[in-house]
Formats: structure tokens, sequence, C-alpha cells
């Protein structure tokens, strides 16, 4: 399915006015109605375009679907019925100055009565519709859940029971995560979202994910980090530091002499399991240096010794 750049037909932009999209479509209708090009195809076939893109960026509805779910996604949800259905020409054409033809629900067929011009949605019509063919019923909107998880869920998985609002009324389902879930990724429900209004399949819901706070870990994707603290003499001589992982172990991480301040050392494989396929992600442990606000009188003597020597 071609993609149609709505606001390019128009030659506005995404953040236009109600009013410049009017503006737009007026100039633009001015120059390609047939009233104003008889028999020139390519003039009847822009404003056609021009026309099916005001009907779209005219109506908060549409306009708000076009820019959510894109060219593609909006065409699956719209038939060119749905788009010009309630849409009535007559009212714009009069107000442009065009014969009073076209009313709600006319189609690109030729001059009508009164050298009108009228829209139709029958797809056998070489003038109306011709662009694009019958589409199955437009699909309900779809829905999205956030559902919050501990990071020991992520860890293992876990199957967690969820209410939510289906078709106006309140819905129990049980839904097993896997492991690796971390925060915004979806898992898909077929047929759980909202009703199609013209007769086609339900939408979507979506269960997205999204990481609880940690008090011991941070989470950056699949990875894992903890912070450890050191004194300055452990930098500077090395050290040895107790890092735990999920699974309730500690693990001896040796920290090397001249170690710098928030150094960053990898623990690999013991971060969150990948949701789809197999491995793990790695644990970081980021090595704080604690910087004394006040030292004692011999604290002071020595370092001042240290310092005597270039240090």
């Amino acid at each position: 399915m071609s993609e149609t750049d709505y606001y390019a037909e128009l030659g506005v932009t995404k953040t236009a006015t109600e009013a410049e999209i009017k503006k737009a479509y007026r100039k633009l209708a001015m120059k390609y109605h047939p009233d104003h090009s008889k028999g020139d195809k390519q003039a009847e076939e822009k404003f056609k375009k021009i026309s099916e893109a005001y009907a779209v960026l005219s109506d908060k509805e549409k306009r708000q679907q076009y820019d959510t779910f894109g060219s593609a996604g909006f065409q699956q949800r719209y038939s060119q019925e749905d788009i010009f259905r309630n849409f009535d020409f007559s009212d714009i054409f009069r107000e442009f100055g065009f014969g009073g033809g076209a009313g709600r629900g006319a189609s690109f067929g030729g001059p009508g009565q009164g050298g009108g011009f009228r829209f139709s949605f029958n797809p056998g019509d070489p003038m109306g519709g011709g662009r694009r063919r019958q589409q199955a019923p437009a699909k309900g909107g779809d829905l999205v859940y956030e559902l919050p998880l501990t990071l020991k869920e992520v860890a293992t998985g876990a199957t967690k029971t969820i209410s939510f609002q289906h078709d106006g009324r309140t819905e129990k389902i049980t839904v097993k995560i896997p492991k690796g879930m971390t925060t915004g990724k979806k898992l898909r429900l077929s047929a759980k979202g909202d009703p199609s209004p013209y007769g086609g399949s339900p939408g979507d819901l979506f269960i997205r994910s999204r990481v609880m706070d940690d008090p011991v870990f941070g989470v950056e994707g699949q990875d894992l980090f903890v912070v450890r603290e050191i004194k300055l003499t452990e930098a500077l001589l090395g050290t040895s530091v107790a890092v735990p992982t999920l699974e309730g172990k500690n693990l001896n991480l040796k920290i090397p002499p001249g170690t710098q301040h928030k150094t960053k050392m990898r623990l690999s494989g013991h971060g969150l399991p990948q949701m789809q396929g197999t491995g793990k992600g790695d644990l970081y442990v980021h090595v704080h240096l604690i910087i004394p606000g006040k030292l004692s009188r011999a604290q002071k003597e020595l370092v001042e010794k240290l310092a005597e020597t270039g240090l």
C-alpha cells in the first residue's frame, strides 16, 4: 500500500492550524477544481488527492489517528468511504464560490447537476475511488495497558492477572509475562482492543511493561548496575568489594590499585535475560570514591607528608 502524506498534498507542516489547513486547501481547490480546469485529467486527480487530505486533516479525530498510526496504519483503519463519511463538501464549495452540486457522500464522477462535482465510493466507478480498491471494514482501536513489574519478575518471568476496560465493561485476563520484559517492551493480545464501529475486527490489547525502581539495582536495558563506595586508600592501594546479584549471591570484585572515581567495571552475564533468544545482559559496578569532608590532625599530617612526596 502506497504511503500518502496528506500534509505534503496541501503544502502545510504537521503543526499547521485548522485555519492554515483550510487556507491551503482553498488555494489549491481554486486552482484544481474541475469547474476551473475542465477536461484536465491531471488537475482532476490532484483535486481528488487534496480533497481527501482536507477531509482527513480538517477532522480532529481522523487527523489524530493519521498522526498516531502514519499513512499505512491509518489506511488500514479507514477506507475512502470512512474518510468522507459525514463530510459535507457542499458547504465548503459554496464558501469557496464553486457550483453547488456536491453534498454529503458525493464522488469524483464528473460534473453533476448545476455544474457541481460529486463524490462516490463505488470502486467500479472509473472516476470515483479508482485509486483505491474496496477495503475490509476498519479495524477497532488498539488499547495499551501499562504493567508495573519488579526486577525479580523481569528476571524470572511471571503470571499476572490484569483488569481493564473493554467494550464498556471491566474484563480480567491472566497474562504470562516472559523473562526479560524490560521497560517499554510489549506483548500483543489479539482482538482484545476496542470493537470496530464499522463491523470490522476488534483492535488489539498491548501489554507494555514498566520496571519498578529497585532499592539495590539500577536498570539500563538488559543491563544492571550497582554503586560501590571505596575509601581513598583503597583506591590507591587496591581492594575487594562484595557485589550482590539478582539470584541473592555475592560476587567478589577485585578493585585494582589506582582506580579512579566513577570507574565502571563489568561482570559479564549477570544482568537480565533477553526477552527473545538466549543470553543475559551484564552487571556493572560503578565505583565511587569517598572523599572525607574533614580530616583528623593525624590524617592531615599524613596527607601533608604525602604531598611532600609529590603525591
